[in-house]
């Protein structure tokens, strides 16, 4: 593989796969078979059932449990309900549940707001709010190994979106996700594509991350050395950390499918001058943001055994951009489904 240049875009341009090489090119197709009267039955069918199931418990329970105070429960129902249809896309009419009807606490209401001792107090309705929320994350995430590539990439989407979903209704943010130590991410070395279920695509996919997380760990240098020595320097320290640990994890892993991991670039150029404490903190929210986009396409693109991994890494990414003032996503590290055209395999 050719070493990246010496300057290399820290932005959109690194941080964005091909369609053709990660999301495009490993779509399952589920057109009709030579000699078929008519399409395959979709594989996902079972799983995108499941999916439907688990989110309609949700909308149901935003029917009936009031959002806490200061916090938009209609609107996050109205995101739920288009991770609904996201789900449904190309499941037969007959064979999906008509989705729950707003009529709960949630329904058209404008958030609300309240003093600073009312809001802090937590009650047991927020509480229930946020669990099903995180419940409904864990499940989406348990049918990662289960699903074609591109619904992977959506399931890990959305398990994201309801965790956004938990930290706006008031949760504590769940540990981050250790990045798995050499023995348990490596498989036996073998030439890219001989290792099972690994192939050329997956090999690509994995370089980006990595390349994306060299750029990662470069921007954060710049990001602790703008900030004052306070919680903020302390988080982008923590954040530091982190995108190291996982640069290394990707880094084992590529040598373990026997290609030879791509090396740092000498230097990134920023996507705009950081010359403040403000600007520092939005090239943290710019860094964990693309990320998620990395991480989404490498969920589609390698095979089951690593899906979770890099749906956890999506979701730490989102949680950190939050934290650092970038607005929450719908549908983190994916284009919307209801503002994009259906895409073409090929």
């Amino acid at each position: 593989m050719q070493p990246p240049s010496r300057r290399t875009l820290l932005s959109l341009g690194l941080f964005t796969l091909t369609a053709c090489t990660v999301a495009a090119c490993t779509t399952d197709r589920t057109g009709p078979a030579p000699g078929a009267t008519g399409p395959r039955p979709d594989p996902d069918a079972p799983v995108r059932l499941r999916a439907v199931a688990a989110t309609d418990a949700l909308l149901t329970g935003y029917d009936t449990l009031p959002a806490p105070p200061g916090v938009d429960g209609a609107g996050l129902r109205a995101e739920t309900a288009r991770h609904r249809a996201a789900l449904a896309e190309g499941l037969p009419a007959t064979a999906v549940p008509s989705p729950p009807v707003t009529t709960g606490p949630t329904a058209g209401a404008p958030p609300t707001t309240a003093g600073p001792a009312t809001a802090a107090a937590p009650t047991p309705a927020t509480d229930g709010l946020a669990a099903l929320e995180l419940r409904t994350a864990e499940s989406h995430l348990a049918d990662l190994d289960a699903a074609g590539p591109s619904l992977a990439r959506l399931l890990a989407s959305l398990a994201a979106a309801h965790t956004l979903h938990a930290a706006a209704l008031g949760a504590p943010a769940p540990p981050l996700a250790a990045p798995p130590t050499a023995s348990a991410s490596a498989t036996p070395a073998a030439t890219p594509g001989e290792a099972p279920g690994v192939g050329a695509a997956a090999v690509t996919a994995l370089q980006n991350a990595l390349g994306a997380e060299h750029a990662a760990v470069y921007g954060y240098g710049v990001v602790g050395a703008r900030l004052p020595d306070d919680p903020a320097r302390t988080d982008a320290r923590t954040a530091y950390a982190a995108h190291q640990a996982r640069r290394d994890t990707w880094q084992r892993l590529i040598t373990s499918l026997g290609a030879a991991p791509a090396p740092a670039a000498g230097g990134y150029q920023l996507p705009f001058p950081v010359a403040s404490a403000a600007d520092a903190t939005r090239l943290a929210a710019h860094l964990e943001t693309r990320l998620t986009g990395v991480y989404a396409d490498l969920v589609a693109a390698v095979p089951a055994p690593h899906r979770l991994t890099a749906a956890l890494a999506l979701r730490d990414c989102a949680l950190r951009a939050r934290r650092w003032g970038a607005p929450d996503q719908p549908f983190p590290g994916v284009p919307d489904p209801a503002a994009t055209p259906a895409a073409t395999t090929g």
